[in-house]
């Protein structure tokens, strides 16, 4: 039995469609684009200098250990910093209104050795449309290892999914380039969703990235370091991106007051409209914090940026005051956390409540 695609119902009003004239005004009235900015291209700058800088310096230059450990710790944080301030805003059409731009901003997931179209089917088409919907949305989906939906199975060991999940979130980036792109590759479908037709340019783009990021990742370090301090680089590294990728993006959809819509009892239909979905099942968390705003590329608005993904991350913080308004005007939900350790509390009480539920 194939799987039924879910509807979003055609509402009028539309609270959508206030909002998006609500945006669309504010930028009018201040007479700015809703892409990025020179504040953004700099961090963007600075972030691709990093990490070009820090590469050559490990590989090449063979720093003694007590440099080169601290420096691929920072190398985890620039690459993660990269995906959520470039990749991110450019796979979404945010980055620039230069189309070229953004592609070129989409394809630095590519150069650290994921698959920009894994990314855009499973984030931007599937995770922002069908959010916290087990079966659909893949980011809620770790398979038998931990529980992040009450429609997922629960098995004993989940009792402890709050205890052991660091270590899970750390292995994501390992896991994305080595397992989960091959996987959605081989299989043609995403979760239950199935994969479109990958065309003869996207085969090329996906394998020759993946032997290029096997070949400055692996191979080049290996013959200029040496197998062991390649490997002690490279999990310090790769285990240190995965967890602060994973726990940036869990804290805004698992955790309390998020709703997960159950797909068996939809009959074709999301019950609410698309924006109303996105509020019910998306959280806010630090958002007076300027320089966390900075670094996770404004993904701590994750509101903002679900209702608004082609408005650029630098504008978050004034869009969420008429966001932020115009729910409490007609009481539509509106989580946020106020400081980020508040939200991962939420989180570790999330996993141990569906852990022993």
């Amino acid at each position: 039995m194939s799987l039924q695609i879910p509807k979003f119902p055609a509402v009028t009003p539309s609270f959508h469609l206030l909002l998006k004239h609500r945006i669309e005004a504010y930028f009018e009235s201040k007479g700015i684009d809703q892409h990025g900015n020179f504040k953004l291209f700099f961090k963007a700058a600075l972030l691709v200098v990093a990490f070009i800088g820090i590469y050559i310096h490990l590989v090449f230059f063979t720093p003694e250990w007590y440099f080169a450990i601290p420096e691929t710790v920072l190398f985890g944080i620039v690459i993660a910093f990269i995906g959520f301030n470039i990749m991110h805003d450019g796979s979404h059409g945010s980055f620039s209104n230069y189309r070229w731009l953004n592609r070129m901003a989409a394809y630095t997931i590519n150069f650290l050795g994921a698959s920009s179209f894994m990314w855009n089917v499973k984030h931007n088409i599937i995770h922002h449309s069908f959010t916290n919907i087990d079966g659909l949305d893949d980011d809620i989906n770790a398979g038998i290892f931990l529980r992040l939906s009450e429609h997922q199975k629960r098995y004993k060991f989940h009792r402890f999914q709050h205890i052991y999940f660091w270590f899970l979130y750390s292995l994501l980036y390992i896991f994305w380039v080595f397992y989960t792109d091959y996987k959605k590759y081989f299989t043609h479908k995403i979760a239950l969703v199935p994969l479109k037709k990958l065309d003869i340019w996207d085969h090329i783009i996906f394998w020759g990235f993946k032997v290029l990021f096997l070949v400055t990742f692996i191979a080049l370090p290996i013959y200029q370091v040496g197998f062991m301090w390649w490997l002690v680089g490279f999990l310090t590294t790769t285990l240190l991106a995965g967890f602060v990728l994973s726990i940036v993006f869990q804290l805004a959809h698992t955790v309390e007051g998020t709703s997960f819509p159950d797909l068996s009892k939809m009959n074709g239909k999301v019950e609410d409209e698309w924006a109303i979905h996105q509020l019910k099942t998306t959280a806010n968390f630090a958002t007076d914090s300027k320089l966390l705003s900075w670094c996770v590329g404004g993904l701590n608005f994750q509101v903002e940026h679900h209702l608004f993904p082609k408005v650029s991350h630098v504008h978050y913080p004034e869009i969420s005051k008429i966001i932020k308004s115009t729910c409490e005007e007609f009481k539509v939900p509106y989580i946020v956390y106020p400081k980020m350790r508040h939200a991962v509390v939420s989180h570790l009480n999330y996993l141990k409540h569906l852990g022993r539920a």
